[in-house]
């Protein structure tokens, strides 16, 4: 049986995209972009690996908050408890919650900032504790964010994200043949992964030809950074509008 070796063209009009998020969130947003008219590759730069323990204790729980789509797949291993309302930090977040089986689901459509708002301005610190399921490294700090409005937060960690260690050989063939068009970056962490990568690989030059679609400002600032003072000579950085998914898409160039 032949390696099968990656398509070094398109057909005029089509573009080749890069998904860097993980497996599990990545599938889906192939589909997406395939029924948008692109083509699709998948380079994951994190792995998820979900933590053992104990079912969570929602006893003095007033309401979940889930900052990942990881975070409700990482719950519902641990426990089939539905009972609670969830706050999700956007969209994609929140419909992962829903399919798990949650009936009340708030999403923030944004970051943790916007999460932040959203239970201030739902929620009532005397009401109870709140849960935020997590894995090992977060982006911000909703401790702080909510602890400044009197509400008491416990995180708990059920999963870990672990980097990737190497590109595989058909992005790298994509990269030094041109045959990339962008790269998909939903979180800092998984650009500055890729970027770690491209720089172990001496893959940095190829990305001349290519345009970096991040999803926020942060993201963007990961993309382009390259060692310590360098930057990364992307094509172009793109910003999505919003820190959501569609908003992301809507960057990207109508497919011929």
């Amino acid at each position: 049986m032949t390696e099968k070796q990656p398509e070094p063209s398109l057909p005029h009009g089509r573009t080749r995209l890069l998904v860097t998020r993980p497996a599990e969130d990545a599938e889906p947003l192939v589909r997406r972009l395939e029924a948008l008219g692109h083509a699709a590759a998948v380079e994951p730069m994190l792995s998820m690996v979900w933590l053992d323990g104990p079912e969570p204790d929602l006893s003095d729980v007033q309401a979940l908050l889930f900052t990942s789509a990881n975070g409700v797949r990482a719950y519902t291993k641990r426990t089939s408890r539905r009972d609670r309302p969830v706050h999700a930090v956007g969209d994609a977040t929140a419909r992962a919650a829903r399919a798990a089986g949650f009936d009340q689901v708030d999403s923030a459509s944004g970051d943790v900032y916007a999460l932040a708002e959203r239970v201030k301005a739902m929620r009532d610190p005397s009401a109870g504790t709140l849960l935020h399921v997590a894995g090992s490294k977060v982006a911000g700090d909703l401790a702080v964010l909510l602890g400044t409005a009197g509400f008491a937060l416990r995180r708990s960690v059920m999963y870990d994200a672990v980097p990737a260690l190497t590109l595989s050989d058909e992005t790298a063939t994509f990269l030094r043949t041109s045959a990339l068009d962008g790269v998909l970056f939903f979180s800092p962490r998984t650009a500055a992964s890729f970027v770690r990568l491209l720089a172990e690989s001496e893959l940095v030059g190829c990305c001349r030809t290519v345009d970096a679609f991040c999803l926020s400002p942060a993201v963007a600032e990961a993309a382009r950074a390259y060692g310590e003072k360098g930057v990364m000579p992307w094509r172009s950085v793109r910003v999505a509008a919003r820190p959501e998914q569609d908003a992301l898409l809507d960057l990207l160039p109508v497919a011929g």
